[in-house]
């Protein structure tokens, strides 16, 4: 995989080069409420503009449906990395349409322009190898180079992911090299004790990655919505909270399978529940209960786990050699039910093992419950493309990098 040095040591000065970045923060409204992936992406738009290029920026964000959507609309994203860099960034309305060959046409050396996002166009994310490589042929006419650099996105086969480097001189931009390098820090030269939390809602998000993890981890920590179905497994009362009634099965299959391998399955001793949903909107206060994990009463849903495993768990990670954390431990949006994430966050830091917090929630939980970024190994910008990775799958984006 080439990477964004080697493509720096050729000379970029008044080259067009296509950045495709991960820019889809989460927005209310118009107002980002965590900018973490624009500025994951500044070291390589940095590199690009100080060399002289003419950097032109894509991404997507959320999930529109092939057709403008002022409520997806990147500009927000676009003003705040002009803020970031100190410097004015152009913003294209369109992705491969009038606006966005002019506005990239009128950018002098050293100048940074933003697409409109990418899933306005139904090219971008479509199944049609054709449809699909059409796309990609209108953007590759906007630019002389491709960097990838949206790790959030490789795991995808789309357009501008997939499509696109194969039809420019392609490289890695400074974030996906520095992903790829801590995720097979996670897989290839592991330190033991390798202990991995994983929380989140659905099991079956996690059923891959687990498979993989049952033959590699020393330790797994259980939390989240997925815990219940767990417990359900061990015969125990989850009560009204979340439950995958159909992953009983395999969950069984791989309490038994981790209890033959050697593997510490860890899950909590007790919960926090109440009988009804904390409201995230006004954050009122939810009085919650705690209760034992074999204990939880019919009329009440587990939101955290509780006191005596945050304990538990922290004393599970304290020796570790090596931590992967995805996945919040509860509610972590609500004050009441956020203890749990907070805690495994903090044991993480106090831990003296290389730790990884694997993206998406867990890198918003750490944001938002104030935690200083840099205590922790690495903070990842991709969930997905991170858990795909760890399940062996070969992610289309990194690819297209090596092609």
């Amino acid at each position: 995989m080439k990477t964004i040095d080697e493509l720096l040591a050729e000379g970029v000065a008044g080259k067009r080069v296509f950045v495709r970045a991960d820019l889809n923060v989460p927005l209310d409204g118009a107002a980002i409420t965590d900018d973490g992936r624009i500025r994951a992406v500044l070291p390589t738009v940095k590199a690009l503009a100080e060399a002289g290029a003419k950097v032109v920026v894509a991404s997507h964000l959320g999930r529109p449906k092939g057709a403008p959507d002022p409520a997806f609309s990147l500009a927000p994203a676009a003003a705040r990395l002009g803020e970031l860099l100190g410097s004015a960034v152009a913003f294209a309305t369109d992705t491969v349409g009038e606006s966005a060959r002019s506005t990239v046409a009128g950018l002098a050396d050293g100048q940074v322009a933003v697409l409109e996002n990418l899933r306005f166009n139904a090219g971008e994310t479509s199944k049609d190898d054709t449809e699909r490589g059409a796309f990609a042929d209108r953007l590759a006419e906007l630019a002389d180079l491709y960097v990838g650099d949206g790790f959030g996105a490789v795991h995808r086969k789309h357009a501008s992911v997939y499509d696109l480097p194969a039809r420019l001189p392609h490289a890695a931009g400074y974030l996906i090299a520095t992903e790829v390098g801590v995720l097979k820090k996670l897989t290839e030269d592991v330190e033991r004790p390798y202990v991995v939390a994983l929380g989140g809602s659905k099991v079956s998000d996690k059923l891959a990655v687990i498979d993989q993890l049952l033959g590699k981890a020393d330790r797994l920590l259980i939390g989240g919505g997925m815990l219940f179905t767990f417990l359900k497994a061990k015969g125990y009362e989850v009560g009204a909270s979340l439950l995958q009634e159909d992953q009983l099965p395999v969950v069984r299959e791989y309490i038994e399978r981790a209890e033959k391998n050697g593997v510490e399955l860890v899950l909590p001793v007790d919960v926090l529940t109440s009988t009804e949903f904390p409201d995230l909107k006004t954050k009122a206060p939810a009085h919650p209960n705690t209760v034992a994990a074999d204990a939880i009463p019919a009329d009440q849903l587990g939101l955290d786990i509780g006191p005596e495993t945050r304990k538990l768990y922290a004393s599970k990670l304290a020796d570790a050699g090596t931590v992967f954390w995805n996945g919040p431990m509860g509610v972590f949006e609500h004050p009441d039910y956020a203890e749990g994430t907070r805690a495994v966050a903090q044991a993480l830091i106090d831990s003296p093992a290389f730790t990884v917090v694997g993206g998406g929630d867990s890198a918003a939980a750490v944001r938002l419950l104030g935690f200083d970024e840099n205590a922790f190994g690495h903070i990842s910008t991709g969930g997905g493309a991170s858990l795909e990775y760890l399940e062996g799958k070969t992610l289309p984006g990194l690819a297209a990098l090596e092609g």
